[in-house]
């Protein structure tokens, strides 16, 4: 009886045993013409205990690298793609970087209206451009009451958007934007109505409950 720890260590356990003892059949085969056909052979094998991943782009390619690894790159064969190498596979990723919070100059309005703000300075001056500006700076007054509902004005709005914007982007004069007044008005009415559907959730779940309570007792 052979036992586990008798046997060579399983490279991929996805593709079995018998797989892995085909590759190294392989590798012990002289001619390279034979063992390029005994591989040709193995990766239809492998091909058919996955079949499930056959639309998978680059499928073979992928079967290919699988015997790579299981033979630990020691098989000398003639592959229809570019051969992976062991470094590619354990190679440290790239470290990502990370944006440094002190980078952003008004957190309350977050990084991602300050790339948007980016981009529509880059742009040349039409009445899209207005359009969007009234966008941003409406939005900022929004999420600056977000944190500070006692005052903002729309000046101190469109100081902000210059700082933002390195001084690119600034209200026109004849534009306004949202009362005060009327964002928490609507911010308040948003969130009476997510807390009312909340409860009638809570309340139709309570009477599902109770009708499925019911109607176990009447059926004892």
């Amino acid at each position: 009886m052979e036992y586990n720890s008798t046997r060579s260590k399983l490279i991929m356990r996805e593709y079995g045993r018998n797989i892995q003892k085909m590759v190294e059949f392989a590798m012990t085969v002289e001619e390279k013409e034979k063992r390029n056909e005994v591989v040709r052979s193995i990766i239809s094998v492998m091909g058919q205990l996955h079949t499930h991943l056959r639309d998978v782009t680059d499928f073979k390619h992928k079967l290919w690298d699988h015997l790579f690894i299981i033979s630990d790159f020691n098989l000398d064969v003639d592959s229809p793609y570019p051969v992976i190498k062991k470094q590619d596979i354990f190679k440290k990723p790239e470290r990502i970087s990370y944006s440094n919070p002190r980078d952003i100059k008004f957190r309350y309005y977050g990084k991602t209206i300050d790339k948007i703000i980016q981009k529509v300075s880059e742009m040349e001056d039409n009445p899209e451009k207005e359009m969007l500006i009234n966008v941003i700076a409406n939005h900022l007054k929004k999420s600056y009451l977000t944190w500070n509902r006692e005052s903002v004005t729309d000046d101190l709005i469109n100081e902000h958007l210059g700082i933002l914007s390195n001084g690119k982007l600034k209200l026109s004069e004849n534009m306004r934007l949202y009362n005060t007044s009327d964002i928490l008005a609507r911010n308040k009415r948003k969130k009476k109505t997510n807390t009312i559907g909340s409860s009638n959730t809570n309340s139709n779940s309570k009477y599902s409950n109770h009708r499925t309570n019911n109607n176990n007792h009447h059926k004892q």
